[in-house]
């Protein structure tokens, strides 16, 4: 059987045991092997990476490792465009919008507080989530390292923490998000769009005390919830500057 040497770059390296971290190490190659069926048995999920070089030279993931192959791979660049090197990158989506697997419900809430389009629901199996991102072109997150493996899957990224504002803050970096926040544009339980209604529209769905202290409201054109800027609207421009969101103001 043909055997190759692996080596793994920067953070990629945290999917691998600690004998194999950061350093060159051999392994077997099965026969009719692609280096993407090779990589993702170490447990490195396809969508992390963003260039492979067999020795020195950019290869797609349906390259066929040789014996004695040096095979580098590496992971998403933050200050390299590499993208007329590599050849696994696949194409660019137009716009970054996302499709979260059941366990990242409160990152969901955060992406859709700060204007971005998520698709999320707590019900949805992993065959109904991928099949839906692909078809809207939505990149997949999740914290299932074997949901990014599935061939189907051509963008998505694997959340590292358990916490969610720390996922986001994950998120915003690794799809530079930075200054793109529009706060009061998008609905929290749904992800419907919100528009600006006369508050005379939604003074009979609105508590007497909201409607004596504001006078701007949204209302999501889905689901019909009304919004207005309460005591919680400080923090969440706090929150988006902590995250280097930027405070847009998503007026419909």
């Amino acid at each position: 059987m043909p055997s190759v040497t692996m080596r793994f770059y920067e953070e990629l390296s945290s999917f691998l045991p600690p004998e194999r971290r950061k350093r060159p190490f051999s392994v077997e190659v099965p026969p009719g092997y692609t280096v993407k069926a090779l990589i993702e048995d170490l447990g490195v999920p396809h969508t992390e990476i963003d260039l492979v070089l067999a020795n020195g030279e950019s290869v797609g993931f349906e390259y066929r490792p040789a014996d004695g192959d040096l095979i580098s791979v590496y992971p998403v660049f933050e200050s390299w465009d590499v993208a007329e090197l590599s050849r696994v990158r696949p194409a660019p989506l137009r716009d970054t919008t996302f499709a979260l697997d059941v366990h990242l419900g409160r990152l969901a809430g955060l992406l859709r507080m700060f204007g971005f389009d998520t698709l999320y629901a707590n019900r949805m199996d992993d065959e109904s989530l991928v099949r839906l991102a692909r078809r809207e072109k939505r990149v997949i997150l999740t914290r299932d390292r074997g949901l990014l493996k599935r061939r189907s899957v051509t963008h998505g990224y694997l959340v590292r923490s358990p916490n969610p504002r720390d996922q986001m803050r994950e998120v915003v970096r690794r799809f530079d998000l930075a200054g793109r926040a529009r706060l009061g544009s998008r609905c929290i339980a749904c992800n419907g769009a919100l528009v600006r209604v006369p508050k005379a529209d939604v003074a009979a769905l609105i508590p007497p005390v909201v409607a004596k202290v504001y006078d701007e409201f949204s209302r999501c054109a889905r689901c019909g919830r009304v919004f207005w800027k309460g005591s919680h609207w400080e923090k969440m421009e706090k929150m988006a500057e902590e995250l280097g969101l930027g405070t847009g103001d998503g007026k419909g």
